[in-house]
């Protein structure tokens, strides 16, 4: 049997999963009982949201605040209403922060509150008509609140708008609608709240001509080059990440000034908050060159108006940049902008768009709450030592690699899963950003053997992000086998993969990097082989992957040299076996097995005998794991003097002369 917080929950991730009414943890939602109000937590996403994330608030307090005096001054106003509300909690040991519209949440006489910021609803409530159209939409059972300062300012006015409201018809309003804000509905049961909501969607929609097209545009090739160029531009003290992104609706926006216009100032307070108050505008359509000099250009003059970079940049006849401090924070700049960029458009078939005042988009700049907000909702502020850079890891679905990545991942870096397997990369990527965290990862398919595949995986990697600071060619295949047994099909094999794919790597990774330089020359990138003992010696009966292995420390030691001037390091990491990946241990097609059948250890007769022969050749008595390895990838990343080195991992099995 549902309890009505098992419903609470059930209608908060309902409407939180879903982008046309909640972005970038936006919304909230609330259940009363008489004497208890359960609200959903300042920074806690609606999508994922449980029980725990829900602020328990006495409702006798809260009515308290009504007549309480606070401070004229609007700062001191909202600090003190915020500690009023601190001071309500039931559960103050929950370290959570009330909603600052737990107050309007309490007006309600429903039990179910669920407030959102619909794209539908938002082109009424920031367009021209929004009064009069919601009136004729809705007449008299939904009650419309002009745009008001949110906060204890808000609360007042709505409060005086209900009570007439009760008064007039005997009851409470079940919908609220607030311009350039959104929605609230009230209701006794979560289906009411359902039909509420669908019925005021459809009433809308009945009144726009058409919808603006959104089918995603393929990007520019240039976009390879500009993408990199602007994440340097934009990088402060931290590292920044990128992302383009175009439809036909956000070209005909950029088609010029006058079209650009009409989303040059915000609609809504979330767009304030995440995506800053003002855009830039690129009116170059030329080289890549005069489209980044532009942007140079203007991002420098818009630092020195505001203190900050800008966060978003249209650029003419292409498409949309967004910039910021994380994955996660680029995800919301996406949705924010596909949002607003819509209600500017839907908004025509109401009078057109009615923005933000200069006072109106002030008051939440400076408004604490919504910097809280925001602030938690980008996760701890704790960094990583690879905080925001991004590194390619090729085979990275599984074994040796997944290991590496997930790692790194822990360490704040953007990663991108690049390897053969679909199934199983997709997978691995969907379970790392399932953990909540705002660095990302993203799957790439590659045959690192193919320079094409290659070529695109980088391409890939640098629209998602915006740029590549870490190449990790880890991709690689073992056929053990003497002379007899060895073919050339299978020796060409292990080699394009092996060897070339390690240049294919370092050849794409390299371009991107040495864009990254001209606009940012303090800023080392790494690129990284992943080689083997086998590297740095040779190995009875594995020519084929020895060899191989040589030539990747012959090609380290040669590109060092070629890219150190660009502050591109290149090292190769020779790690001792990793006994426990599938590559040894597979039971059908693992190095164990194959060196069983093999002969290539005398007297084995198991796997086993196989496995501890090996472990007896290492003194540390074990074999490498991927711990030991992202050890030496941090070093090699982390020191700014040392480049073209093998760096062992061995256990002491190969050592250095």
């Amino acid at each position: 049997m549902h309890t009505p917080i098992d419903e609470l929950v059930e209608i908060s991730q309902f409407y939180g999963k879903k982008k046309e009414f909640v972005i970038a943890g936006g919304g909230n939602t609330s259940w009363k009982s008489d004497s208890q109000l359960y609200i959903k937590a300042s920074g806690v996403a609606l999508s994922d949201i449980t029980e725990s994330g829900f602020c328990v608030m006495d409702r006798s307090r809260l009515e308290a605040i009504s007549g309480m005096h606070f401070s004229e001054d609007p700062v001191l106003r909202e600090e003190e209403v915020k500690n009023a509300l601190l001071n309500c909690r039931i559960n103050p040991e929950s370290g959570l922060r009330p909603s600052v519209e737990t107050s309007l949440h309490n007006l309600f006489g429903y039990r179910f509150v669920v407030h959102t910021h619909p794209t539908v609803v938002n082109a009424l409530m920031c367009s021209r008509e929004a009064e009069q159209v919601t009136v004729r939409l809705f007449g008299d059972k939904a009650l419309f609140i002009p745009y008001t300062d949110p906060g204890f300012i808000l609360f007042s006015f709505v409060r005086e708008k209900i009570a007439a409201y009760r008064a007039s018809k005997g009851l409470d309003p079940q919908v609220v609608f607030i311009q350039n804000h959104g929605i609230f509905v009230a209701a006794d049961s979560v289906d009411e709240i359902r039909g509420i909501y669908a019925g005021i969607i459809s009433g809308i929609k009945s009144c726009f001509a058409e919808l603006p097209d959104l089918s995603p545009d393929e990007a520019p090739e240039m976009m390879t080059e500009i993408l990199p160029a602007v994440r340097m531009i934009l990088s402060d003290d931290r590292l920044k990440l990128a992302r383009f992104f175009s439809n036909p609706m956000i070209r005909s926006i950029t088609a010029d000034p006058g079209s650009f216009a009409s989303v040059s100032v915000p609609f809504t307070p979330d767009q304030v908050v995440y995506c800053l108050s003002e855009y830039l505008y690129v009116g170059q359509t030329g080289s890549t060159d005069a489209i980044t000099r532009e942007i140079r250009q203007k991002a420098t003059e818009y630092l020195e108006r505001n203190g900050v970079m800008p966060k978003v940049i249209f650029i003419r006849n292409l498409g949309v940049i967004v910039a910021d401090d994380s994955a996660g924070a680029l995800d919301y700049l996406h949705d924010l902008v596909l949002d607003f960029c819509q209600i500017s458009v839907l908004s025509r078939n109401f009078g057109g768009s009615h923005p933000m005042t200069t006072d109106q988009i002030r008051f939440i700049e400076n408004w604490e709450v919504e910097n809280y907000r925001k602030n938690i909702a980008r996760g701890s502020v704790r960094y990583g030592r690879l905080d925001n850079k991004v590194v390619v890891i090729t085979g990275a679905a599984q074994g040796f690699g997944a290991g590496i990545a997930e790692m790194l991942y822990g360490e704040g870096a953007s990663i991108v899963i690049a390897d053969l397997n679909e199934e199983k990369g997709r997978a691995f990527a969907g379970r790392l950003n399932g953990l909540g965290k705002m660095n990302k990862a993203l799957f790439v398919p590659v045959n690192v053997a193919d320079a094409g595949s290659v070529n695109l995986m980088v391409r890939d990697s640098v629209l998602f992000f915006g740029g590549l600071d870490v190449m990790i060619s880890n991709a690689g295949i073992l056929k053990a086998g003497g002379l007899d047994e060895m073919t050339p099909e299978t020796f060409g094999l292990m080699t394009r993969v092996n060897y070339t794919g390690y240049f294919h790597c370092a050849k794409y990774a390299s371009a991107v990097m040495k864009i990254q330089n001209r606009f940012h020359p303090d800023h080392f990138m790494d690129i990284i082989q992943i080689n083997s003992k086998s590297g740095l010696k040779g190995s009875n009966k594995n020519f084929a992957y020895a060899g191989g292995k040589f030539g990747g420390i012959g090609l380290t030691q040669s590109f060092a040299l070629e890219l150190m001037p660009y502050r591109i390091k290149v090292n190769s990491i020779c790690p001792g076996n990793y006994f426990d990946g599938p590559l040894w241990s597979d039971p059908e097609n693992g190095l164990f097995i194959q060196y069983l059948k093999a002969g290539k250890i005398p007297g084995a007769r198991t796997v086993e005998d196989v496995k501890r022969h090996y472990e007896m050749q290492v003194p540390a008595g074990r074999g490498c794991t991927p711990a030991d390895v992202v050890k030496a990838i941090l070093y090699v990343t982390e020191q700014e003097y040392e480049t073209g080195q093998a760096v062992p991992v061995t256990g002491g099995q190969e050592m250095l002369s």
